[in-house]
């Protein structure tokens, strides 16, 4: 698999996308962020994107961001950057100094660091709380029945703002019961985020609420 020839018509097909599975359902497709995820590609192919209006991009490491982001934030002060990948506890500090929203939080010990890093910096990034619909093994989240008790936390104990949840369903599975667990968790926890769909199953997604879908292969091409 490769780059895609031309990211920029890409990315104009996902848009049509989003807009014709909005209309599907009555919805404003301008209440759905395109998270155009990068990882793994660099410069050269996210340029393109940015300038076919393209402004928020999702990357799954902080280190890789460290490396690649900071110049091109120089370049273009309007672009927004989305955490979307797991997130190490150590790393918190980096991750609200580079981020604008991160869509990994899932344990008390994040919890702790990124109260502690949100009240040292002044900074505050939008914040997920990833569900782990599938409850697989291999992958962060929480476990659906974990969630409430766990959101309460979040607000309670560590005096977090949570604006939404995350899940990604398991690959063999059929999305759309894993993304309808995910918006029923956030309805009764009064969350109005829903970060759900990737390349795959945004559409999906989008009818079940998502106001972010998290594209990447579509847009660049297969990963290196």
């Amino acid at each position: 698999m490769s780059e895609a020839a031309d990211p920029a018509a890409a990315l104009a097909d996902v848009r049509r996308n989003i807009a014709r599975a909005c209309a599907a359902v009555k919805r404003d497709p301008a209440a759905v962020t395109l998270i155009a995820v990068s990882k793994t590609f660099g410069a050269e192919a996210i340029e393109p994107v940015i300038a076919a209006g393209q402004r928020v991009f999702g990357e799954n490491r902080v280190q890789e961001t460290r490396a690649k982001w900071p110049p091109i934030r120089a370049a273009h002060p309007d672009v927004s950057l989305h955490l979307i990948g797991p997130l190490q506890s150590n790393k918190a500090r980096e991750a609200v100094q580079l981020f604008d929203a991160i869509h990994s939080v899932d344990r008390p010990s994040l919890c702790e660091a990124l109260k502690k890093e949100i009240g040292k910096q002044g900074r505050a990034p939008t914040l997920f709380v990833e569900i782990n619909t599938g409850a697989e093994a291999q992958k962060a989240g929480v476990l659906p029945q974990d969630a409430d008790d766990f959101l309460k936390a979040c607000r309670e104990t560590y005096g977090l703002t949570i604006s939404g949840l995350m899940c990604i369903p398991p690959l063999d599975d059929a999305p759309a019961p894993h993304f309808a667990l995910t918006a029923k968790i956030a309805a009764r926890n009064g969350l109005k985020l829903l970060s759900m769909g990737m390349s795959a199953d945004y559409e999906t997604a989008i009818e079940f609420g998502a106001t972010h879908v998290r594209v990447g292969s579509a847009i660049f091409g297969g990963r290196h």
